[in-house]
């Protein structure tokens, strides 16, 4: 089935039973123009400011937005941006646009202007629906924008002068199905990598890949008609998205939260009933440090119905997830692997049955291949040796829209080559070692950042660490530890030292830096921007030096 058809059918079957709950602790508006409203106060001392929508609201809107975009012109192959925070108007736009056989586009709400309009070029979109916390930035490009391009303004109140109000243009329309016909190898969605290496490059999917991707997450999770699943991270990424594509598949309900506080998280999960909760490391680690100082206590929250807890976008701490389950004995874990070329997580999984092997990312996924190779992209290393993780299945992207180099440099065939070095146990269980371009080459030397990474995480005092190359006169390259300390504790270098001299001393940090380590929104260290920055001071030491 294809995306729209799930949602359709759930419109049938469970017209009146909710699809999906949006709450935003931190809002202060008390009135919205769409859908149901209300302030939920449920044994919790924060007001919770909450919608909801049922399923067959959801694709009402959904047909009612397809309708609107066609009378403007919209036909099968354009392409619609998408620039919202997490909101419930977001997934019936997405799936509005899927209707009428446009490719939807979402963008990064962390974008500047200048990207939103690189981006909206390279995708060549002719309609952007941006929300008001976008006012400033779109209006900054206005005039550099595609003449052709189109923009609806999403937000109750003040619509600016250069876009047009998306609730009063969507209102007068029906709300039956369009019936655009759409076949699994139509274009569906562009969504764009993370620009580690400059500007996003566009990645074109086809509707195939994302039914594949919602079967892989339901058959992985199991989610049931009881099941409630708590979206937090934003869903412009695969990550959010494709996890909730399992709520799609099983028709339970969802939660959209705005907000990654522990106190949120756990309120949310409490007051919703949530079964299923995607976190990030820092989240989690954020929970866990409040739970051990009796900041927040489980006895406050009802959480029995909690039976998943799962982890993506980064390598997870075996002594996380060992501390997690004192605290959620015999809750289920899984370690989700993926990324946006082949549509978000699942192409590798641990699988909830396999918590032994935590620190592993796991095995092939569902309707999924891998192999591991060497520098050639297609010869396969020995069992235990390093290479490239190679990736084959429905999901893999069509190419890098507009971008035939950037596309053969990463497809061999039907693979695709994921950047990631890894390595497989005599089980198959498949372990990160690091991204390739993170290597760092030390007197001759390969250094794997992660595994550098896992063993400070076990030093107690440590909450958060990034190890990165910095340029040496004598070495080339020296690894460096950028170390984040919990809040109330202090260390010393001394102290790191002697703990790091049970690695082999080709490995150990030659510099040890404290600071916050700075992530994105979905989690992953931003490890271009600790070059840029201690790159810079480290040749300043060096020269001096000198």
């Amino acid at each position: 089935m294809l995306l729209t058809e799930f949602l359709e059918r759930n419109a049938k079957l469970y017209e009146k039973d909710v699809s999906l709950v949006e709450l935003n602790p931190e809002a202060h508006e008390k009135k919205r123009s769409s859908w149901k409203e209300y302030s939920l106060v449920e044994e919790s001392k924060t007001e919770h400011y909450r919608r909801e929508m049922t399923w067959g609201e959801f694709n009402e809107k959904a047909n009612k937005i397809a309708h609107m975009l066609i009378s403007r012109g919209v036909k099968k192959g354009d392409k619609v941006g998408i620039l919202l925070m997490n909101c419930i108007e977001w997934l019936p736009i997405y799936f509005g646009i899927l209707k009428t056989g446009a490719l939807a586009v979402p963008l990064n709400f962390r974008y500047t202007s200048e990207e939103i309009a690189y981006c909206t070029d390279l995708a060549e979109v002719n309609v952007l629906i941006f929300g008001p916390e976008f006012i400033g930035r779109v209006e900054k490009i206005v005039d550099t924008l595609n003449k052709t391009t189109q923009l609806l303004f999403v937000g109750s109140g003040f619509c600016p002068t250069f876009a047009d109000d998306f609730e009063e243009e969507t209102a007068p329309f029906p709300v039956n199905n369009p019936e655009i016909p759409l076949s699994p190898e139509d274009d569906a969605a562009i969504y764009f990598s993370s620009g580690t290496t400059g500007f996003p490059k566009a990645i074109l999917h086809a509707q195939r890949a994302l039914s594949h991707a919602a079967t892989v997450e339901q058959k992985h999770h199991g989610q049931t008609r009881d099941d409630v699943f708590l979206c937090i991270p934003p869903l412009y990424h695969t990550g959010a998205k494709m996890h909730w594509f399992g709520s799609l598949v099983s028709a339970s309900k969802a939660v959209l939260l705005r907000g990654t506080t522990p106190e949120t998280i756990m309120e949310a999960i409490s007051n919703e009933r949530c079964t299923i909760v995607w976190l990030l490391v820092p989240w989690a680690q954020d929970i866990l440090e409040k739970l051990d100082f009796g900041a927040i206590k489980l006895a406050d929250y009802h959480v029995k119905q909690f039976r998943l807890m799962h982890i993506g976008a980064q390598p997870v701490p075996q002594s996380l997830i060992k501390h997690w389950q004192e605290y959620f004995p015999g809750q289920a874990y899984d370690t989700n692997y993926g990324l946006s070329e082949s549509i978000g997580p699942g192409a590798v999984h641990l699988g909830v049955e396999n918590v032994r092997k935590v620190g592993a990312i796991g095995v092939p996924g569902y309707g999924w291949q891998t192999k591991i190779v060497k520098d050639d992209g297609v010869t396969e290393v020995n069992k235990g040796e390093v290479g490239e993780l190679a990736l084959k299945g429905p999901g893999v992207m069509k190419c890098y829209y507009r971008n035939p180099k950037a596309t053969k440099e990463v497809m061999r065939g039907d693979w695709l080559l994921t950047g990631d070095m890894a390595k497989q146990d005599d089980e198959g269980f498949i372990y990160l070692v690091d991204r390739k371009k993170d290597v760092i080459v030390s007197g001759g030397e390969n250094l794997y950042p992660v595994e550098i990474e896992n063993f400070l995480r076990k030093f107690p005092k440590i909450k958060d660490v990034a190890v990165i190359g910095l340029p040496d006169k004598r070495l080339g390259e020296i690894p460096a530890a950028i170390v984040e300390i919990f809040d109330g504790k202090t260390c010393s270098q001394e102290e790191i030292d002697e703990f790091c001299l049970d690695l082999p001393r080709y490995k150990r940090p030659r510099k040890i830096i404290f600071a916050k380590v700075p992530r994105n929104a979905t989690g992953k260290i931003e490890k271009p921007l600790l070059r840029k920055t201690y790159n810079a001071e480290n040749i300043v030491e060096e020269q001096n030096r000198s």
